[in-house]
């Protein structure tokens, strides 16, 4: 039983805050936790799958297991030293206000249900339900109902998301003239700089500028060149930084994030085409997020044909490398054989999972679309001497339960800043076109 006298908090948690962390019941401290049996009963129909999300129901259902063991669960049970209790709760029957306000029996008012009935039962301690869906938030706070989102694994300081590429006028032009002649100089001539690993930057001068990244192994600022990779050349700083770190080797993880447009994927896959000699396969993915609520079933024709829409922006990317060269080229050939042989493979993110991954160069396209488990879960299965690329558009989330604080790309990049091995480009100029330049930006 849960205490009435206890000062803990009580959380009830929605699905979906399963299905973003599977591990989220050890992140609520020394507060108690009760968990619907309706969840149970939806957790069930996710457990079936190839997709992450039904990575996230079993390995819950398999934590709970052990958690409960043999014994009885009607009392609840001890999350461990500093923790408080967990329990399911069975159902509960409507309120007034509640049959009044919601005719139908669905899930989420079974869910409400509970809630209700828990801070009406539990009146000397605070009863908050915990949901990813903005929605069911809304309809517990009619109810008087305090819902929260869970904000365990949320980015606190969005700014960390922009400030990839450092802009400095009116800079000394003796400095930048050392970095042509000696295209590196150490960290400590620049007085005024304490940067962060990977750090870019933009010197300008009265008479001349230069485009530079901080070194923190060497502790040097060192010059970039604008160098193009396998045909693609960088358009704008920010391309220019982005192959830049793309085809340093000892950087094994980048993130690439910015708006439609601004040539994220495409610099990926040719860095990758440009450096495949020095790995075994080049790997795209990306996780498949149906549109209008309808999933792979709704579509006609076999499992590769119902992936290839999905999948259509990556090969299109592609095209585009290829076509830049002369169709009888030695370079279009070796894409076609790196096809062939299935070096270069476009495929979705569900398919790598469980793998691991030594001597690729992978590329994780819409990463804003994964949860901060999905990104650990996909970063764990680096073995020696990958490389892993993700990209996305902040702007661009298409799963209902995440947004710019609470998705895995954003998690990642806060996270990670200031480590050796990892670098973070966003990109902000669009090169696509005019008109989309102009959609992006009005529209």
């Amino acid at each position: 039983m849960l205490s009435k006298t206890s000062k803990s908090k009580i959380f009830i948690l929605d699905t979906n805050v399963i299905l973003h962390d599977h591990t989220c019941i050890y992140q609520f401290q020394d507060n108690d936790i009760i968990l619907p049996i309706t969840v149970l009963e939806e957790l069930d129909k996710f457990k079936r799958g190839n997709d992450l999300i039904n990575y996230q129901a079993r390995e819950f259902v398999r934590v709970l297991d052990e958690i409960v063991g043999d014994e009885l669960f009607n009392g609840g049970k001890s999350l461990g030293k500093g923790k408080g209790k967990l329990r399911i709760e069975t159902g509960k029957p409507f309120s007034e206000a509640m049959k009044t306000s919601f005719r139908e029996d669905i899930p989420d008012h079974r869910i409400l249900a509970i809630a209700d009935y828990t801070s009406k039962a539990y009146q000397n301690r605070k009863t908050i339900l915990v949901s990813k869906d903005i929605n069911l938030r809304m309809k517990a706070k009619s109810l008087g109902i305090k819902a929260e989102d869970y904000k365990t694994d949320q980015v606190t300081d969005e700014n960390v998301l922009d400030k990839t590429i450092t802009t400095f006028e009116n800079f000394d032009d003796s400095l930048i003239e050392k970095l042509y002649e000696q295209t590196s100089v150490a960290v400590e001539e620049f007085k005024e700089i304490k940067p962060e690993a990977n750090e870019c930057f933009i010197f300008k001068g009265n008479n001349s500028s230069v485009l530079a990244r901080y070194d923190s192994k060497d502790k040097r600022i060192k010059r970039v060149e604008k160098k193009p990779a396998y045909g693609i050349k960088p358009r704008n700083a920010e391309q220019t930084f982005s192959l830049n770190v793309l085809m340093d080797p000892d950087i094994q993880l980048v993130a690439l994030t910015g708006k439609a447009g601004t040539g994220k994927t495409l610099l990926a896959l040719a860095a990758a085409i440009e450096m495949h000699k020095s790995f075994d396969q080049i790997l795209l993915a990306r996780p498949i997020v149906a549109l209008s609520n309808r999933d792979l079933g709704f579509l006609p024709g076999d499992a590769s044909e119902k992936i290839n829409p999905y999948m259509q922006p990556l090969f299109d990317n592609l095209s585009v490398i290829k076509h830049a060269f002369n169709p009888r080229s030695q370079e279009y050939q070796k894409i076609e054989e790196l096809q062939k042989n299935e070096k270069l493979v476009i495929t979705p993110l569900a398919y790598i999972r469980g793998r691991s991954l030594s001597n690729s160069f992978f590329i994780i396209d819409e990463a804003q679309n994964l949860t901060p488990h999905e990104i650990k879960t996909i970063i764990t299965r680096a073995g020696e001497g990958t490389k892993m690329i993700f990209t996305g558009d902040l702007q661009q989330i298409d799963s209902p339960y995440l947004d710019m604080k609470s998705n895995g790309l954003s998690y990642m990049v806060d996270h990670l800043k200031n480590q050796e091995l990892f670098a973070h480009i966003n990109l902000v100029k669009g090169e696509r076109s005019y008109l989309a330049e102009l959609a992006s930006n009005l529209l």
